[in-house]
């Protein structure tokens, strides 16, 4: 089957067209947060502050881009363990992001926020930054670029490949395919 085209910013619409499984390519912008940049931003949320980037149907990138080659837009820009962002997902999600990509498993927990705001998470493959970067067409730091390649950055990308691992109504890729291992192995004996 084909990936499917999607555009960024996200709408609920879209997001409930999208199950575990399916392949999409992504284009449009999105912003790359990683650890550090997800405690600023929540603990600024936490003080009345708005969030650096318009929220409403955004996509989190967690991305640490490294510099650019002279003549490119951009350095390796390949997925982070997401994780490490699972308890930072609400308060975002109440702001309105739609959208996160990163790579492994999610907490039963963000599989639930992800039902409950409508949001998706998609999955990038790990180890595939210096090619995943080619997908990228500007690059520019939008908030705490103290932080270096943890700070917030507005990518432009097109045709982002990524699969969705978590949709919106609980569909678990990871979880989907280790279940489909087992019953490949045949009865326990």
């Amino acid at each position: 089957m084909k990936p499917r085209q999607i555009e960024t910013p996200l709408d609920k619409s879209l997001v409930e067209e999208l199950h575990a499984g399916d392949r999409v390519l992504l284009s449009g912008t999105v912003y790359t947060a990683r650890d550090a940049a997800h405690e600023r931003m929540v603990e600024g949320l936490a003080q009345g502050n708005p969030l650096p980037f318009d929220p409403r149907g955004a996509v989190i990138y967690y991305c640490g881009p490294t510099r650019p080659r002279p003549g490119r837009v951009i350095g390796s820009a390949g997925p982070t363990t997401s994780s490490r962002m699972d308890g930072y997902v609400e308060p975002l999600l109440q702001k309105g992001v739609k959208g996160f990509i990163g790579k492994g498993d999610r907490s039963p927990q963000v599989a639930e926020h992800l039902a409950e705001y409508k949001a998706i998470y998609f999955a990038a493959v790990g180890g595939l930054g210096a090619l995943l970067s080619l997908r990228v067409t500007s690059s520019e730091v939008i908030a705490y670029p103290e932080l270096g390649p943890e700070a917030i950055y507005r990518l432009e990308i097109r045709d982002f490949p990524a699969v969705v691992a978590l949709d919106t109504y609980r569909g678990e890729l990871y979880r989907q395919a280790v279940d489909r291992y087992r019953k490949s192995l045949g009865p326990e004996t």
